[in-house]
């Protein structure tokens, strides 16, 4: 009876705990799915700052800490085939302020700016020597500077030698005006410089004079005068130098980067400040075989028509080239296109092969010069997307396309090959057709939902999909190098070499030689002058020290200053950081110390 009673006791408490789990689990359940939808409702018509997700507001505004615009939460991101995707309404679409443009079809046009001055025309000078021995009677020009004409009268000379050889051709001319003797005698004239009237003068006459005239052979500007009256001369002895400055050289600085778009006989654009709002042009006959390792540039040339004289050698330049780009950033140039130009003087162009009016070279064709060929078409033309739809991870190229089959707005991310940029767009490689619909304004906003949604973005690395971009910065003691970066920035600023070295050393410490940073510090320690430094290397570490302040801007030290200068490089200028408001900039130091402007400053 009472093993009875014991095995029943065990089952009715069996029962009881069965049917309390029952309830617990579901008690548990109703719980867990009420915390999910309460969770659902609260987020739903929430508002976060991108760059501060801990920020958030039932409606829209402004970030309280860094002023951007506030990106809906109620977009709801997936992701899908292993593609990064967002999906939202119209509402939110339109709150974000999300524009987007198709991907087209061009020859878009890429500017290159370059600097320089004007100078003489070697080719243009010409000096004036004895051909015979003489003795300087009168300078009739005597100073340079002095403007002559040809044929104008330079100076009077007595020379016997000279008298000679004309009695020489009176003789043979008084025997038999047509014969070898007398072209002879002629001929000798010529070479010693005189000029045709001259000895047709001396043929009317009949007497052999013993002073005689010395002529100006072209006309130009006097800039050397090698004699003084009452001098005696020698064969070959300079006498004079003259320049004939209607036409002038421009030569030009080209940055080793801008090489691949530069071609012989490209027009070129320039200004001078002497005459502002004016244009001239010429074309490139001439571009500098090798590049100064120094500077990393290299100089091309331009002649350029001054038959007016309005220019003057020591001009400073700014020039421009305007160049098409064809498929693969390819040259191409319309009026160039299947024509023959000559290989010394790139005005000369013609339609059909032959030789050059001036020099007589073989013309050569535009092709073989680096301009695409005339089977360029229309349907040839490289894609295109504005610039701002470009996203950078520093290694990849995303940009944010919205699906054309959906009725509310879904946004992928695709990662692109991107060619050369041209203006305000950039040519497109690989990962988008004609037609589709890239985000131009608002990816970063859609960028950095996916950031709060903890899902995959373009800044999640291959292999680590969900690393947030603060993690990945912290693989890199940026907090520690910022001093000797400041410290790098200052001694540029100063033009100080030595300076810039000691804490380009420290920068190698602090990053323990590893890794793409330290990569970039040691090509830049290798470098042997201070321009070397600031350009490229200087901006790229500048952007990556930008970079890991924005993705962790709680690790460093404040106040931090954005500077910027647009006159580093033409197409973006060049950014930086400073740890005081004083704007100095590492890029020009002393040439242009103060020029720029702060974009923005990180504070406490």
């Amino acid at each position: 009876m009472n093993a009875f009673k014991t095995i029943l006791i065990i089952m009715v408490t069996l029962l009881l705990g069965l049917s309390l789990g029952r309830i617990w689990q579901t008690d548990g359940k109703q719980v867990d799915d009420a915390a999910t939808e309460n969770e659902a409702l609260v987020r739903q018509g929430t508002f976060s700052c991108s760059m501060h997700p801990q920020i958030q507001q039932p409606r829209p505004g402004s970030c309280p800490i860094c002023g951007m615009d506030l990106v809906p939460l109620e977009s709801v991101p997936t992701s899908a085939a292993g593609k990064t995707v967002l999906e939202m309404d119209e509402s939110a679409k339109a709150r974000a302020a999300i524009e987007t443009s198709p991907v087209t079809k061009g020859f878009p046009t890429k500017t290159i700016r370059l600097f320089g001055k004007l100078e003489q025309d070697e080719t243009r000078r010409r000096t004036l020597a004895a051909r015979f021995p003489a003795r300087i009677e009168k300078l009739l020009v005597n100073f340079t500077g002095i403007r002559v004409a040809a044929g104008d009268t330079l100076a009077e000379i007595y020379s016997p030698e000279l008298l000679a050889a004309q009695r020489e051709l009176l003789t043979a001319y008084r025997i038999d005006p047509e014969s070898s003797f007398t072209r002879a005698a002629r001929e000798k004239l010529l070479l010693w410089d005189l000029q045709p009237e001259q000895i047709d003068a001396l043929l009317e006459d009949g007497v052999a004079k013993d002073h005689f005239f010395l002529k100006a052979p072209l006309g130009g500007v006097v800039v050397a005068k090698e004699v003084q009256e009452g001098d005696y001369v020698k064969t070959g002895q300079a006498l004079m130098g003259i320049m004939d400055f209607s036409q002038l050289w421009v030569v030009l600085d080209a940055n080793e980067s801008d090489l691949p778009w530069l071609r012989y006989g490209q027009n070129v654009n320039f200004r001078v400040e002497a005459l502002p709002g004016e244009v001239f042009s010429g074309r490139v006959d001439f571009i500098e075989p090798e590049v100064n390792p120094d500077t990393r540039s290299l100089s091309l040339r331009l002649k350029v028509d001054n038959s007016d004289g309005r220019l003057k050698p020591g001009m400073f330049v700014r020039a421009r080239v305007d160049v098409k780009l064809a498929a693969g950033g390819a040259v191409y140039d319309p009026e160039l296109s299947g024509k023959w130009i000559s290989p010394m003087h790139p005005e000369v162009v013609r339609e059909e092969p032959g030789q050059c009016d001036i020099c007589g070279m073989d013309l050569v064709t535009a092709e073989s010069l680096g301009y695409a060929g005339t089977a360029i078409k229309a349907t040839d033309a490289p894609l295109l997307i504005p610039a701002t739809a470009v996203l950078y991870t520093g290694r990849r190229s995303v940009v944010y396309v919205q699906k054309s089959d959906r009725s509310a707005p879904l946004f992928e991310g695709r990662e692109i090959t991107l060619g050369t940029r041209a203006g305000e767009d950039y040519i497109v490689l690989a990962g988008l057709r004609e037609g589709e619909q890239v985000v131009t304004q608002g990816a970063f906003k859609i960028d950095s939902a996916l950031q709060i949604k903890a899902q995959p973005s373009m800044m999640s690395m291959p292999g680590a999909p969900h690393e947030p971009a603060a993690e990945l910065f912290k693989k890199q003691d940026y907090p520690a190098l910022l001093k000797p970066y400041l410290a790098l920035q200052s001694a540029l600023a100063s033009d100080d070499y030595e300076s810039a070295r000691l804490a380009l050393k420290s920068m190698g410490d602090v990053s323990g030689h590893k890794g793409e940073t330290a990569e970039r510090i040691h090509t830049m320690l290798a470098a042997k002058t201070i321009e070397s430094i600031r350009r490229p290397h200087f901006e790229l570490l500048s952007n990556t020290m930008i970079a890991a302040v924005r993705a962790d801007p709680g690790a460093f030290e404040k106040p931090l200053y954005l500077n910027h200068c647009s006159m580093v490089y033409p197409d973006r200028g060049a950014d930086w950081l400073q740890s005081d408001g004083e704007l100095r900039n590492p890029y020009w130091g002393a040439a242009m110390l103060h020029c720029g402007n702060t974009k923005e400053v990180f504070e406490k």
